[in-house]
């Protein structure tokens, strides 16, 4: 029986995330359609990190994380053009057109202090300066200027706050809580 890929010789991963603890896998491109007859893959960079693209690495396809070695990478434009160890035509690789590549999150490459992954602080209880509750981190919404926070408060009500240092004004994993100046609107 094979798996989504077509090939016998695929090994497949568990899906999803633990109970607890972060999840098991974090986005880092989204395949788009083949390229040329070499079975090249356009890819959108989803990573500020595209090392992990290096021939050799191991990433995870799909929704089932069905598990490729990438055999070649190279940049086009701004999208990546990326081939994977046997899949070597148009048609091979064509069947992971427009699916999402993971890359474990255990070896997702370490923040400048300071800076998160947002799967780490989704979920954060968001407070004022004074101490105050004004709810929890519950999406992260990316804008192109500055990301944009989603804060839920207990009665529902969402608060949009720009993720930037005059508003955010430090995150503490450890206490599990971010401090912000909201802003004034006049």
């Amino acid at each position: 029986m094979s798996d989504q890929s077509g090939s016998k010789n695929r090994k497949r991963t568990p899906t999803g995330s633990p109970q607890t603890g972060e999840p098991l896998y974090i986005a880092i491109g989204k395949l788009r359609r083949t390229h040329g007859v070499l079975g090249e893959i356009l890819m959108d960079i989803l990573t500020d990190f595209p090392e992990r693209f290096n021939v050799g690495s191991q990433v995870f396809v799909g929704t089932r994380h069905v598990s490729y070695t990438v055999r070649s990478f190279r940049f086009n434009r701004n999208t990546g053009l990326i081939a994977f160890d046997g899949l070597d035509d148009c048609d091979e690789a064509s069947i992971l057109r427009n699916q999402m590549v993971f890359g474990l999150t255990e070896d997702a490459p370490r923040l400048a202090e300071g800076e998160f992954y947002h799967h780490e602080i989704l979920g954060v209880k968001v407070v004022d300066e004074a101490g105050k509750l004004i709810g929890t981190l519950s999406e992260i919404l990316q804008t192109g200027a500055n990301d944009v926070y989603v804060v839920k408060s207990e009665n529902g009500k969402e608060i949009l706050l720009p993720a930037i240092k005059s508003v955010v004004l430090s995150i503490d994993l450890a206490e599990n809580k971010m401090v912000v100046r909201p802003p004034e609107w006049d």
